[in-house]
């Protein structure tokens, strides 16, 4: 079907003139094969990559120093979500799942979500963070909202249970709101998590908030992390705007007794 259709626009299998085909679904509305869709999907995803990994702010250092990390700390990370703009940069009623760039993506169960997504640029001097994502939410009627964060791999290599996890987090909120950080680690069949709320109630500008996971009590197995993600939970966020301008996540040694 899909090359049928390639062919009567005279187009072939390698080239798609997407332009075109936008146009002539907008005059005549149809259905439209699902191949031909499935290729559309997977040359989004990849130009928004690019778009993002070739954002020039990308390109500048993360702005943290040593002072800024806790004493020992041997890996730090700032999410591309903060770092590069995404594509589309903002987003009405998002489904569960909905990618966020390559590292972050929004998760909920409400049928009928009024949420609205923006992506803000922030190009302040000194400012760590390039971009910061607001999350506006009017009427919600599920009963979890989260924003879950990929750690990449290279923050897998030797974590274990010897080691502390910190999230360090910048966020304004329109009205009081009570979030909660969840470390998910898996090793094979298992995912062992741990939950840590990030301080009171976030409420006004700039409110700073630290979560500390001690992975010595995370209950590993003496084997390696292959995956590890970080959710952000808000709760009940109902006739709200919250907004991320910052997260580093680091890890370090922790004390021996």
């Amino acid at each position: 079907m899909v090359k049928q259709l390639l062919h009567i626009l005279g187009l072939g299998r390698d080239h798609v003139d997407w332009a075109l085909l936008a146009d002539r679904q907008d005059r005549r509305p149809r259905p439209v094969d699902p191949e031909l869709r499935d290729r559309a999907r997977v040359l989004h995803r990849q130009l928004s990559r690019f778009l993002q990994a070739s954002d020039p702010w990308m390109l500048r250092k993360d702005g943290l120093s040593d002072d800024d990390l806790p004493p020992g700390t041997d890996w730090h990370w700032r999410p591309r979500l903060l770092r590069g703009g995404i594509s589309p940069q903002a987003v009405v009623a998002p489904d569960s799942g909905q990618r966020l760039g390559e590292d972050a993506a929004l998760w909920h169960d409400c049928r009928h979500a009024a949420l609205i997504l923006r992506q803000l640029a922030r190009p302040k001097p000194g400012q760590g963070a390039s971009y910061a994502m607001q999350i506006e939410v009017l009427g919600f009627s599920g009963s979890f909202l989260s924003l879950a964060l990929d750690l990449p791999q290279d923050a897998l290599e030797g974590l274990g249970a010897d080691r502390i996890l910190q999230l360090d987090t910048v966020m304004d909120a329109e009205c009081p709101i009570t979030i909660y950080a969840r470390l998910n680690l898996v090793q094979g069949p298992n995912t062992e998590t741990m939950l840590r709320q990030l301080g009171h109630p976030v409420e006004g500008q700039g409110a700073v908030r630290r979560a500390e996971f001690d992975l010595a009590y995370a209950g590993l197995a003496n084997r390696s992390i292959e995956k590890a993600w970080l959710d952000l939970i808000f709760e009940q966020p109902q006739m709200n705007a919250v907004s991320i301008n910052d997260a580093v996540v680091s890890h370090r040694p922790r004390a021996q007794t």
